[in-house]
């Protein structure tokens, strides 16, 4: 059985080349996918399996990435907590039972498995239809993030009601994260059991907390859910380029990193922690020669040992589809010296 290239990068071990993929790969810049969501919304899209399963694969086919990530959302972890979400046009998510207050907090969660039944039917069917050098990659949102929709009711990207909700109702604040962190650990978990080859955990928004905050509540959670987890493990939260140690012992295999951060230097902070990352997504705005030269420059700083070509964060809307095939081409034709 041949190991994918991806899962030996997040191992660690070094690689011939460095495998690729995209944060949100599968969407909104792919003319295909437009047209396939013309006829959906986002949650039937999500939801049945057979529609997510055709998104998923359009830039495996198009781009020939060296894995695919399911097409999904990290919101679907409100359901099993018993919240719901719809997506508003121009407004993005709307959760209209948002938590007010300490009564709020769920006390316990539904079946994981039974709630999010259309999720791992999907990974059931990639891991059938990709080849077994490529690899098949889950994810979830982390405590700190989702918390952050529950409480403000939707984005908020000051996270300001999060933070407040922490400093009136600590307790509370303290409950709900551990909330989360049971059900994403059951969901990363059973990802797995479903033929997940590498999951990624992504609590974005977390590092708007203090450091010592952080240390307190989100990193011990991290560890918890990742430590559950019997495959490779990545883990990104934004805006990490000067607490990268905090990162590096948050209990993932491999640590994915935005692009604020300088390659070379985090190298050299990380020592042997594997790492993701991490072009800028809006440099894929430049000409594809341009986007070679940097994403070249990316991989030589980064090394040939337990590194995977990805972005510093996702692949935006409106994306040029000659400048992202040549930010995989250059991965796909490197060769180490």
């Amino acid at each position: 059985m041949t190991t994918p290239l991806l899962v030996r990068a997040a191992r660690g071990e070094r690689t011939e080349r460095p495998p690729v993929w995209l944060m949100r790969q599968a969407g909104r810049h792919l003319p295909e996918y437009r047209e396939l969501r013309s006829e959906h919304s986002f949650r039937e899209a999500i939801e049945t399996p057979d529609i997510a399963e055709t998104i998923t694969l359009q830039p495996y086919e198009r781009y020939g990435v060296d894995g695919v990530v399911m097409f999904s959302d990290i919101l679907t972890c409100l359901e099993p907590l018993g919240f719901d979400y719809r997506i508003e046009s121009g407004v993005g998510p709307v959760i209209p039972n948002p938590v007010e207050g300490p009564d709020d907090v769920p006390a316990d969660h539904r079946d994981v498995e039974t709630e999010l039944d259309f999720v791992y039917d999907l990974l059931d069917r990639l891991s059938a239809s990709v080849a077994e050098t490529d690899a098949v990659i889950g994810f979830a949102g982390g405590p700190f993030t989702l918390a952050s929709y529950a409480v403000a009711g939707g984005a908020d990207h000051q996270n300001g009601a999060i933070r407040r909700f922490r400093a009136e109702q600590p307790a509370a604040f303290e409950e709900l994260l551990e909330r989360f962190a049971d059900v994403v650990a059951e969901y990363l978990r059973l990802q797995v059991d479903h033929g997940a080859d590498v999951v990624q955990l992504f609590d974005t928004y977390a590092s708007v907390l203090p450091p010592a905050d952080y240390e307190e509540y989100v990193r011990p959670l991290h560890r918890k859910i990742l430590s559950a987890i019997d495959a490779p493990t990545i883990l990104f939260v934004r805006g990490m380029g000067g607490r990268l140690e905090q990162l590096r012992t948050g209990g993932a295999d491999a640590v994915s990193l935005d692009w604020t951060v300088d390659m070379e230097h985090a190298r050299e902070e990380l020592g042997t922690t594997p790492v993701q990352g991490n072009l800028d997504p809006t440099l894929l705005f430049a000409d594809p020669e341009t986007v070679r030269d940097r994403t070249a420059r990316m991989i030589e700083a980064a090394g040939p040992r337990g590194y995977v070509c990805n972005l510093g964060h996702g692949v935006g809307k409106e994306t040029p589809i000659e400048s992202v095939a040549a930010f995989v081409e250059t991965a796909k034709n490197w060769e180490w010296e």
